[in-house]
């Protein structure tokens, strides 16, 4: 029987709506949980968790330490010079440890690391903790659109030889590629007058 051309389109227009409920709304689903499940935290260990950072890059190698005094400053820079460190400069990439999230993770062979420029590097975060645990993430180039960072947290063969790469923030390359003294803690010049480097002297009274 030949089905009405009004009743033809009405059943294909039905097919339609449910290929598309089935591929948004079950399989899009799935989809989007995977690629949720995807995005996750670098590292699960708290800002007050960490005692000190040694960050490397193709400059610089600096120690930080925690100040043991509850004062400001909070860190100490132990090496290649030693005196307070900024706060605000290393908190914000403590910040990004401790808050930072993988896009996404790659499983590549280890052979293939310098095409990331992960071997050699171009900056190393080491991380030691309190509790003498310790962490290291290794930063590379920028991805083809220069959004994320390849990156590797602390690095393991897994079980069929491959290494997981993951996509971070650019904004790693920002907090650790610094001149050194942006690490120092500012000096503070409210006391001194504008265009004087010495101070003033002491005045005496006249008879």
């Amino acid at each position: 029987m030949k089905l009405p051309r009004t009743t033809l389109i009405l059943i294909l227009l039905a097919l339609a709506l449910g290929g598309f409920v089935y591929f948004y709304e079950i399989r899009g689903t799935t989809v989007r949980e995977e690629t949720k499940e995807q995005k996750q935290k670098i590292f699960s260990f708290r800002e007050d968790d960490v005692e000190s950072l040694t960050v490397k890059t193709k400059k610089l190698t600096l120690n930080l330490e925690r100040s043991p005094e509850s004062s400001n400053p909070k860190w100490l820079i132990k090496s290649p010079i030693s005196g307070p460190a900024n706060d605000a400069i290393v908190s914000y990439l403590m910040d990004l440890l401790v808050k930072g999230n993988s896009e996404r993770t790659l499983s590549t062979p280890a052979k293939q690391l310098g095409e990331f420029a992960l071997d050699p590097p171009q900056a190393t975060i080491n991380i030691t903790l309190k509790n003498r645990q310790s962490h290291q993430l290794i930063l590379g180039k920028s991805n083809f659109n220069g959004r994320f960072l390849y990156a590797q947290a602390d690095p393991a063969a897994k079980p069929d030889g491959n290494i997981n790469v993951l996509l971070v923030s650019t904004d790693f390359a920002n907090a650790v590629n610094r001149e050194l003294s942006e690490w120092k803690q500012p000096v503070d010049n409210s006391q001194k007058l504008p265009g004087l480097s010495t101070p003033l002297p002491t005045p005496t009274n006249s008879k």
